[in-house]
């Protein structure tokens, strides 16, 4: 409408001009009438002023709605009623364009603040991996995920482990697998996936991180118990009346030889039979017994959690642990940091697992020159609370690292194959971790996360 005002006026401005300058060139060719003339000039020149102003002022206008516009200055109003020219419509117009523009806008803002704050709560941590080798942490969990590190490109991934950064490097579209990961002194194992997607023609791969540790350890724990409990169950059902009937005829034997002269050919017999029925006796009582030791790990009860003083905890466990230590030459260096350090846990189970490594570290440095156990707690960056016990011996051997504490494996001819088993299902019943490493000076450090 205010369009069809403005062809309609500027229309009529044009047939004024043209009647004026038609009436100037006739008083030009007419004699006499100078003033006319003049007149009628200065009437064309101040038409066509009014037209070029005119026309200019509705350009201004909408070059300034152009504008606002492109820059997105939705504050901008437009009153024509100036202009003289019934632009008020058109004015408003504009006005309800950049109200419209100003609204939608806010809409995909809004939308885009809900996208990003359900992004940052997602509990998988989500990275973006780009064809340059940058990289970029999603959300919160990928944040926490990392730590305090902040990983830029795929190379600041070495910090994590090689296998962490090496598989990453490699990851295509699609493929999903399990890697270690390690960080903060915590050793981890994720599940990682990966999608690609392109936006505006850049393409990246989307990676998510989920860490299944502790589900891991759960289902691993479960899945020793069920196997122990099966097998003492079975073993014992089968042990026990061969041990009874070894012990019963151990006894017929002695009875029988106390009826025979001592010189007796059967006499002698028997004392022959009795050795072997006693071995019999011996190694089925030795094999009850270490039937009964696994029995622990299957009946390992609810860990009752306080507040422990970790100081406290040392002094109790170094009496038991350490007692002779001077005399065998093994120094012993108790640290904690600070020394109000507490932690949540079950004060007996954590003395027990405590008390086995320093005992394995007692048994490894044995003899050694110089020997020395160090038993030091303090908070990860993480803020966990943080035990390690650390020797100078010879270190674990790599590639038995991974298996010391499955159960049943030992590397000792005495050992059962216990000890590490049960610390490390205590520390789970505590929500914690427990892991070896090898000191790059010698020695092993067993590090215990709460």
């Amino acid at each position: 409408m205010g369009f069809n005002r403005f062809s309609l006026l500027l229309a009529i401005r044009l047939i004024f001009i043209m009647l004026a300058l038609a009436g100037t060139g006739l008083l030009v060719v007419t004699p006499g009438y100078h003033a006319g003339t003049l007149l009628a000039v200065l009437v064309s020149a101040g038409l066509t002023w009014e037209v070029v102003g005119f026309v200019s002022r509705t350009n201004q206008e909408l070059s300034r709605f152009l504008d606002a516009a492109r820059y997105a200055d939705f504050g901008q109003r437009f009153q024509f009623t100036d202009l003289g020219a019934g632009f008020s419509e058109l004015g408003e117009t504009f006005t309800h364009i950049m109200d419209r523009f100003r609204d939608d806008r806010q809409e995909h803002e809004s939308e885009l603040r809900h996208l990003k704050a359900l992004l940052e709560h997602v509990p998988v941590p989500l990275i973006s991996i780009f064809s340059d080798g940058t990289v970029t942490l999603w959300n919160n969990a990928a944040r926490r995920l990392f730590g305090a590190a902040h990983p830029t490109r795929l190379d600041d991934l070495s910090a994590f482990g090689s296998e962490f950064e090496e598989r990453l490097k490699r990851i295509k579209a699609g493929d999903r697998f399990l890697v270690h990961f390690r960080v903060d002194g915590m050793e981890q194992r994720l599940t990682v996936s990966a999608s690609e997607i392109t936006i505006a023609g850049k393409s990246e791969r989307l990676v998510s991180l989920q860490n299944i540790q502790s589900e891991l350890d759960g289902v691993q724990l479960s899945a020793w118990q069920d196997l122990v409990r099966v097998l003492t169950h079975e073993i014992m059902n089968s042990i026990t009346p061969v041990a009874s009937l070894a012990r019963t005829a151990a006894d017929l034997v002695d009875d029988a030889r106390g009826r025979l002269p001592a010189d007796d050919a059967v006499s002698i017999e028997l004392a022959d039979a009795k050795d072997a029925v006693d071995t019999l006796a011996r190694r089925s009582d030795s094999l009850m017994d270490f039937v009964t030791s696994y029995r622990q790990m299957a009946r390992l009860p609810e860990p009752e959690k306080a507040q422990v003083s970790i100081t406290q905890l040392f002094h109790d466990v170094s009496l038991v642990a350490t007692a002779d230590w001077q005399e065998l030459g093994i120094s012993f260096i108790a640290s904690v940091e600070p020394e109000q350090l507490e932690v949540t846990a079950d004060s007996h189970m954590l003395e027990q697992v405590l008390i086995n490594l320093l005992q394995n570290a007692r048994q490894i440095l044995e003899n050694r020159e110089g020997a020395t156990v160090k038993l030091n707690a303090r908070l990860n960056p993480r803020g966990h609370v943080t035990i390690e016990v650390s020797d100078n011996g010879p270190g674990v051997p790599e590639e038995i690292l991974d298996r010391i504490f499955v159960p049943f494996y030992t590397t000792r001819r005495d050992g059962s194959g216990v000890g590490l088993a049960l610390s490390r299902q205590i520390m789970i019943a505590h929500g914690g971790t427990i892991s070896c490493t090898n000191l790059p000076e010698g020695g092993a450090r067993f590090t215990l996360v709460f």
